[in-house]
This record gives structure tokens, C-alpha cells and sequence, in this order.
């Protein structure tokens, strides 16, 4: 009878803490609203309606925040926050139609798939051989910007324990505080860097490797906090905890890495990964998440790491992120938000009382200042800039989804509760809303290429030797190139030295790879890679007394290659940087169709004009619609027929000095056509005296050569300009040569300015490589340097 006495308290007691809800179970799909259903009565109807709902708040409130330069992951927030209980919430008929109970179970749910999934790309794209490559300048900065936090919340913590609630004040509690304020989240500053454009800038390099140090710290630290936590309960709970975690770490180290490298080893070079494998790869990521919840971890630790043994870049890496990248963070990251803004509600601090949230409030802004305060030192110390430095230490502070994950788990071990959560939330927002506009306010990357010394063909002095970045996009870019190399005629008085760069797209891999292939051949086994440093090899070893050649590789996103490809220019006292035009298919559209390409590889071009410390060329190379403008073998064996348009102004004058190296090649005849306002109409007399001392000078040093002829054109507007050009116009022309824009009369143009379809090109440029103006000829267009800084001087 005592047995069944204590039984039946028990139950009552356990009965207490249970809630039940009696809902009725409707069919997925309603019949339709002419037969009088609801369809927000059906689970189907309802789920479509919550995606929709979600996604578009959060794309309205990113719109609106534009303009503030917010990132992502605030608007994403906010949005859950709104059809959370603290917004939209606060009305019952839409918290009762539109997330009912076992609504909100099915969006939590999901929104749990969606963090795993986030995290295992995350750990894909992570390079963890940046732990060992890292210098002592990332690894002081990272151990620095982990431990200070740490000691400081720590002491804080002790301080304040006795006015904390009963689970926070444990030690694990204090711990775990600690420890997420020492966590550098890596995925989050990837993205922001990422929508910043500072991914291959200096600062943004020194963040990445940072922070992969300091979350390999912080693996660590995750584990301990939890091994104290199953400790409370009871010790030998935490024992086999321990031996679950180093079981499963050996299990992803050992068969599923060899795993990986097999998977990697059978795909052919150049193709994706089979599509059977990636569905075992996704597969895998649900059943570490299912064993790490049995064993008590956090959930997220089995998909972080399993995605950490998947090799990053191709083949496999960037397959996985190509084809999952978009649903995992426009489908279901919308999920996670909205979870995170269902368990958010601003009311219930306000009835918890400021006393009981002060200490964990406390704890978090001295973890923030702290570590700000930390990195900056230790980053001047090591002598950045003290902007940089600042920069830094903001970027490191970075918070967002890894972050609300963690709080999360603190919910699921009752370490905080909704009121604490809330906090946390909106802490999180209020640290990245403020340091991302200030980041991109003190840290300008073009800042460095803003050189006050002339580098330009133009302004080096005869005989010196000419440097030139030749930039790769693929092999198709090669030949071309190459072409254009020759016939600028590089001799024993005239040597040049190339900087090939072969420029590959970031895909799968987070941290941007710059190579220098004169130290390291590694990625040269790749077929691509090889092939293309073959053929500037084989152009170069005959050629070896005049012609240096120096091959580069870098990964990087499209929108911060420019930097890269600045930077490179910068470092090497370059005089010119030569950019592929990605030509694309020409065909037989009527109206001004232009040698298409990329929007991805436009951007590049235009952002390296913009900011590039030395003078830029484009070439259209359209080879493929005739022979390639050079003979075969790099060798001319018949003469070269070349047209430079020279309609005034500093890139025409930059593009007469390149064309006059190629008229000393002894294949080449040059037409030069000099473009003249009718009775000087619109001409600006400095712009006029600099032309026609330039003009002058080339004339006298080529009046005695056969093979190059002067015209002088007289135009009224841009009508007739376009009628002279199509007179110069035959099918024996190989290249024209024109210059960009800068200085040329807007006589000379009147009426063509609006045309232009592609600015990097310029208006003639655009014009003479269109289809409308029939030509096969490769087209090269001249951009002068634009000085940057004040005081302009000539380099010597």
C-alpha cells in the first residue's frame, strides 16, 4: 500500500509539470476555400504560408536596413523577432492561426535541421591546415582575444555569484558564459567579411586565420563546459561523456577522413563529385546530429565536425556547397530565425525584473570589452596600423548564428530561461549592428593602393624593365595573352617581367589562398593549373635573357579579386595589369550586341580599374571567331596589321606609348588615327598641348618607318566619329587599340555617351568590339593610372 501511495504522488507530481494540448488532426491538403475550408487548418497550407511569411519579413527588413549598412544576420533576426510573441505574437488570432502548438513544434524542429546544416558548411568551407601554416602573429593575437575574455568574465562571474540565479551560478554555468564570449564564431565573420568584401583584404585574412584558430580553442572549451555540466548531475556521467566525445573524434578522424580522401581520390580531376556520394555526405550529417543528441552533447557539435574532415575547395568541398549552399540558407536558415523569434519575447524582461538579469547582462558586456580591449593591443603590438588594429578587434567580436545556437542549448540545460534568452538575443544583435558599420567606416582594403607615384607605360623611362600582371580567368584567356605579349615586343633593351596570375573562383573553402608559385608548386598538380603555367613556361624559355616570368594562384570570391589582383600589382611595382574580357558567344543578334560575359568578371574588371596603383589594359581576344592576331608558336611569320584610335586624353596617350613598343616589332604595321574636333570646338588646352607633344614625338621617332601611317581625322560630333572608324574598318585588321575614356573631347562623342552598354570598355572600346560593327578583330583598351594621393611624382 506505501508502494502504491508513493507511485501515485509521483505521477501527480510528474502530472504537474506536464501540459496537454488536445488539438484535432486535420489532413494535410483542405479541399479547396469554394468548399468553405480554412486552409490554415491544414498542416501543409500552413507550413507554405509560414515560409513565405518568414522569408519575405526578413527580405523587407534587409531592404530597410540597406542603407545602415546592417548585415544579414540582422535583418534575419529581426524577422524571426517579428512573428515572434514580442511583435506579432502579442495578437492571439495570429499566434492561434498562424503558429498554433504543433506548428511551432514542426518550425522548431526544422529550424534545429537548419543551424546543423549551416554548421556542417561552415565546417566545410573551414581550412584547419590554417592551425599550422598560422605565423606567431595570428596564433599570440587568437590566444590572447580567447583567455582574456575568459579570465575576465571568470573573475566577474565569481564576483557577482551570489545575486545570479541558482543554475547560472553554478561553475559550469560561469564556465559557459566564459567560454561563448571567448568563442571567435568563424562562420559568422565569413559572412560578414563576405558581404563587406574584405574576405582578401589584409585585415580580413588576419580575421579568418584568427578565428579558426580561436574556434579550435573554443572546441575544446564547448567540451569541457558540457563534461562540468554532466559532472553536476553525476560523475560518471561526465566519464562517459568524455570517452563518447574522444570516441566519436577518433571515428571522424580515422574512417570517415579516409572516407573523404577516397571519395576525392575517385572523382576524376575537373568533375564534380558524384551525386550519390553527396546525398551520403547530407545523410551523414543527420546521423551525427542524431548520436551526439544521444550522448548528451550539443547538437551541433556532430555536424560542426563532420563537416570539418570534409576536404574543402574542389572536388568535393565546393560539389557539397554548390548544390546545398542556397536551400540550406534561404529555406531553412528562415526556420532557425524563426524559431529563435518564437523563444524571444521582450516582455517577459520587463516582468523578470533588471536585478535578476543584471549579473548575466554584466558578464557579457565586460566579455565584449574585454575582448575588444585585447585584440587591439595585441594586433598594435605587433605593429598594425592602429585603424586596422581596431578593425580587428571588432571583426573578432562578430555574433550570430552560432551564438543563438548556444543560448539554445543553455535553454535545453536550464541554465537560463525566456528573459535571459531575450537578452542575449538582442545583445547579439545590438554587438554585430555595431561593429559592422564601423568596420567597413574604419577599414578602407583599397586604402593601400592609393599610391602617389607614377606607373604607367607612358612615364617609364626607355630601356627600363616593363612589369606586367597578366590576369587569368581560364585556359581560354591563355592563348591571347600570350599573343599579346609577343607583339609588345619584349627585347634584351626592352625586358619585361611577367606576373601571371591565375585567378579561381572561392568556391567551397572559406579562406581565400594566395600562391606563389616561384616558393610552392602544390597546387600545380591540379590540370588546370598546370596546363595554363606550361604554356607561359614554354612562351618564356627562349626567351629567357629579356622575359622574367613569375606564376601566382589565387582563391578568392569574384567581388574581392580585384583586391587581390591590386595588391599583386602593388607589391611588384607593376606598370600595367592586363585583363582577360570574358568575350563569351558572339552571335548574329540584331541591334548593338557586345562580346558578352560574366557579370561576376565585369565587376572585376571595373573594381580593378577603379582602384588599381598602376595602369590597366582590357583585351577582347576574338580568336575564336578567326585566327589568333599572332601566328602559331608564338612566332610571326606574316605581318601584323594594328589600328590605334587615339581620340585625346591621358589613356590615349597611354595607349600610343604601348602601341609604339609594337611598332618597333618588325612584323607589325601600325595605323594610328589621331580624332580632331572640328575648329578645336570642346577641347580642353592642357589635355591638347600634352596630345600633341606626345603625337609629335612618336611621329618623329617612326617618320622614317614604312610600317607606321598617320592620319588626322576631323569630327563634328559622335556620328561622324563612328562613320571614320567604320572607313578604317577591313578584314585585314588583327587588333585595335583604343584608349578607355579619361580626357577625351565630349565633342568627339556627342550623342554616343548614353550607348555604351559596358563602362569598363569605354564608349569607342564598347563600340568597336559590338557585333554591329562587324569587326573580328581583337580589340585592347588602354586605362592610364589615375593618381590616388596628392604630390604626384615619377618612380625611378
Amino acid at each position: 500500500m506505501e508502494v502504491n501511495l508513493r507511485t501515485s504522488m509521483h505521477v501527480k507530481k510528474v502530472l504537474t509539470r506536464v501540459r496537454v494540448i488536445c488539438e484535432k488532426i486535420h489532413s494535410p491538403h483542405p479541399l479547396g476555400i469554394f468548399y468553405g475550408e480554412n486552409p490554415f487548418d491544414y498542416s501543409f497550407s500552413l507550413i507554405l504560408f509560414e515560409i513565405i511569411l518568414i522569408i519575405s519579413i526578413s527580405r523587407i527588413i534587409r531592404i530597410l536596413l540597406k542603407p545602415l549598412r546592417q548585415p544579414r544576420i540582422i535583418s534575419d533576426i529581426l524577422g524571426g523577432i517579428v512573428i515572434g510573441p514580442s511583435v506579432l505574437g502579442q495578437c492571439p488570432t495570429f499566434s492561434r492561426i498562424v503558429f498554433p502548438e504543433n506548428a511551432v513544434y514542426l518550425v522548431q524542429n526544422i529550424g534545429i535541421m537548419g543551424f546543423m546544416f549551416f554548421l556542417f558548411l561552415a565546417g566545410v568551407k573551414m581550412d584547419l591546415t590554417l592551425v599550422r601554416k598560422s605565423g606567431k602573429k595570428h596564433v599570440c593575437i587568437a590566444l590572447i582575444g580567447v583567455f582574456i575574455p575568459v579570465a575576465v568574465v571568470a573573475v566577474v562571474g565569481a564576483v557577482l555569484r551570489s545575486s545570479m540565479d541558482t543554475e547560472l551560478a553554478r561553475v559550469s554555468g560561469i564556465g559557459a558564459v566564459a567560454g561563448d564570449l571567448a568563442l571567435t564564431s568563424f562562420p559568422v565573420i565569413y559572412l560578414v567579411l563576405k558581404e563587406l568584401n574584405l574576405l582578401s583584404s589584409e585585415v580580413g585574412r588576419i580575421a579568418l586565420a584568427v578565428a579558426v584558430i580561436a574556434d579550435a580553442l573554443g572546441i575544446f572549451t564547448i567540451v569541457a563546459f558540457e563534461a562540468l555540466k554532466q559532472a553536476e548531475t553525476n560523475g560518471q556521467n561526465s566519464i562517459w561523456y568524455l570517452i563518447s566525445v574522444f570516441a566519436l573524434g577518433a571515428f571522424f578522424v580515422l574512417p570517415v577522413r579516409r572516407l573523404m580522401i577516397w571519395i576525392v581520390k575517385r572523382t576524376p580531376e575537373g568533375k564534380p563529385a558524384e551525386q550519390a556520394f553527396v546525398i551520403f555526405i547530407f545523410l551523414g550529417v543527420l546521423v551525427m546530429g542524431f548520436f551526439t543528441d544521444l550522448f548528451g552533447m550539443a547538437i551541433a557539435n556532430g555536424s560542426l565536425w563532420f563537416g570539418l574532415v570534409v576536404p574543402d575547395g574542389p572536388p568535393l568541398g565546393a560539389t557539397i556547397v554548390e548544390r546545398s549552399e542556397t536551400i540550406v540558407m534561404e529555406i531553412l536558415m528562415p526556420f532557425a530565425f524563426a524559431f529563435i523569434g518564437l523563444c524571444t519575447n521582450v516582455f517577459s524582461m520587463t516582468n523578470y525584473g533588471w536585478s535578476r538579469l543584471a549579473p548575466l547582462f554584466t558578464m557579457f558586456i565586460m566579455g565584449y570589452i574585454s575582448k575588444v580591449i585585447a585584440v587591439f593591443l595585441a594586433a598594435a603590438y605587433f605593429e598594425m596600423p592602429l585603424k586596422d588594429s581596431l578593425a580587428l578587434s571588432l571583426t573578432l567580436n562578430l555574433r550570430g548564428q552560432l551564438e543563438l545556437l548556444i543560448y539554445i542549448h543553455w535553454i535545453d540545460k536550464r541554465i537560463i530561461g525566456i528573459p535571459m534568452f531575450t537578452m542575449l538575443v538582442l545583445l547579439t544583435m545590438l554587438m554585430t549592428g555595431i561593429c559592422t558599420p564601423l568596420i567597413g567606416i574604419l577599414y578602407n582594403p583599397t586604402r593601400p593602393y592609393m599610391v602617389n607615384r607614377r606607373r604607367t607605360i607612358q612615364h617609364s623611362a626607355p630601356g627600363k624593365e616593363l612589369r606586367i600582371v597578366i590576369c587569368i580567368y581560364d585556359e581560354e584567356n591563355v592563348a591571347g595573352l600570350i599573343d599579346l605579349l609577343e607583339v609588345s615586343y619584349p627585347t634584351t633593351n626592352n625586358p619585361f617581367s611577367i606576373y601571371a596570375f591565375h585567378l579561381v573562383d572561392l568556391v567551397g573553402r572559406a579562406t581565400p589562398l594566395f600562391i606563389d608559385h616561384d616558393k610552392s608548386d602544390e597546387y600545380l598538380k591540379y590540370t588546370e593549373h598546370e596546363s595554363i603555367y606550361k604554356a607561359f613556361k614554354i612562351y618564356q624559355e627562349p626567351r629567357d635573357e629579356f622575359v622574367k616570368l613569375h606564376f601566382f594562384t589565387a582563391f578568392a570570391a569574384r567581388r574581392t579579386m580585384y583586391q587581390d589582383i591590386c595588391a599583386l600589382a602593388l607589391s611588384n611595382r607593376s606598370s600595367l595589369i592586363i585583363l582577360p574580357f570574358e568575350k563569351g558567344k558572339i552571335d548574329a543578334l540584331s541591334g548593338t550586341e557586345i562580346v558578352r560575359h560574366g557579370h561576376g568578371l565585369q565587376s572585376i574588371n571595373s573594381n580593378v580599374i577603379d582602384h588599381a596603383p598602376c595602369s590597366v589594359g582590357i583585351l577582347i581576344d576574338k580568336s575564336h571567331v578567326r585566327n589568333s592576331f599572332m601566328a602559331q608558336n608564338f612566332r610571326q611569320t606574316t605581318s601584323s596589321n594594328y589600328v590605334i584610335l587615339f581620340l585625346g586624353g591621358a589613356d590615349a596617350r597611354e595607349a600610343l606609348t604601348y602601341a609604339d613598343r609594337m611598332a618597333m616589332n618588325p612584323e607589325v604595321s601600325l595605323l594610328v588615327v589621331r580624332f580632331l574636333a572640328y575648329n578645336n570646338v570642346g577641347e580642353d588646352e592642357m589635355e591638347k598641348k600634352l596630345d600633341d607633344g606626345l603625337v609629335t614625338s612618336f611621329w618623329v621617332k617612326n617618320e622614317k618607318n614604312e610600317r607606321v601611317i598617320y592620319r588626322e581625322v576631323l569630327v563634328r560630333n559622335g556620328e561622324e566619329t563612328l562613320a571614320a572608324i567604320q572607313a578604317f574598318h577591313g578584314n585585314a585588321n588583327d587588333l585595335w587599340i583604343v584608349g578607355r575614356k579619361q580626357g577625351i573631347n565630349p565633342v568627339i562623342l556627342q550623342g554616343l555617351t548614353n550607348w555604351s552598354e559596358n563602362d569598363e570598355l569605354g564608349v569607342i572600346g564598347d563600340y568597336v568590339a559590338s557585333h554591329d560593327f562587324g569587326s573580328t578583330a581583337s580589340v585592347l583598351v588602354i586605362h592610364q593610372q589615375v593618381m590616388k594621393g596628392k604630390g604626384a611624382t615619377t618612380e625611378a
